[in-house]
């Protein structure tokens, strides 16, 4: 019989995965085919069982709203799942002059991504789990699964400009994606789906 392969699932950071990238400004890599990025990283005796990807929907502004639609369902059409947390709007007020302005923040990806490392080790789901991110949030529930799982790995890729020493600390190895390999594997300008609709890569990235 051939050897049993390591069971790998990715879970992906998709807010901390894209601003990383924005900041490090690493022009057209926003249109990332992540399935093929992380095969890319895959050796001969691993299998890649499935990829999470965690983030939430934009609400306040349409044009970024747009251009997320499309990358999601890009994305998805890909074999990719995906979980929503909320992107929930605060209002600020200006202590000087009593100004209001809103402001939105990303909520429940950090939790989510706990709660599915978890229990995805609880169900032996995965050999080695794949984090992208560098939130430090995460490494609680890194540090639970490597102590009570202490057969699974769980192993950081840090997007540019994410890295973090105490994720690194926690996690069983770490690297920081670069921008060869985020090049390397994006998709083509347009994606055909099942149904025939054609998804186009959005003109500002």
């Amino acid at each position: 019989m051939p050897p049993k392969k390591d069971k790998v699932i990715a879970y992906i950071d998709g807010f901390n995965l894209y601003f990383g990238i924005v900041e490090a400004g690493f022009i057209n890599s926003k249109w990332l085919n992540i399935l093929s990025l992380i095969q890319s990283y895959l050796t001969p005796n691993q299998e890649l069982i499935g990829i999470k990807y965690f983030t939430s929907r934009i609400t306040n502004n349409p044009a970024k709203q747009k251009r997320q639609i499309i990358y999601l369902d890009a994305i998805e059409n890909s074999g990719v799942q995906i979980i929503y947390g909320l992107y929930k709007a605060i209002n600020i007020e200006c202590r000087n002059c009593g100004h209001l302005w809103s402001v939105s923040n990303e909520k429940m990806t950090d939790v989510n991504i706990a709660t599915f490392l978890i229990i995805d080790a609880f169900s032996n789901k995965y050999d080695t789990a794949i984090l992208v991110s560098g939130d430090s949030d995460l490494v609680p529930p890194i540090k639970a699964v490597q102590k009570y799982f202490p057969g699974k790995t769980i192993s950081v890729f840090f997007p540019p400009k994410r890295q973090n020493n105490s994720v690194a600390a926690a996690a069983k190895g770490f690297l920081v994606i670069g921008r060869k390999r985020l090049l390397d594997h994006q998709f083509p300008e347009e994606i055909k789906k099942p149904d025939g609709y054609v998804l186009k890569k959005p003109n500002e990235w």
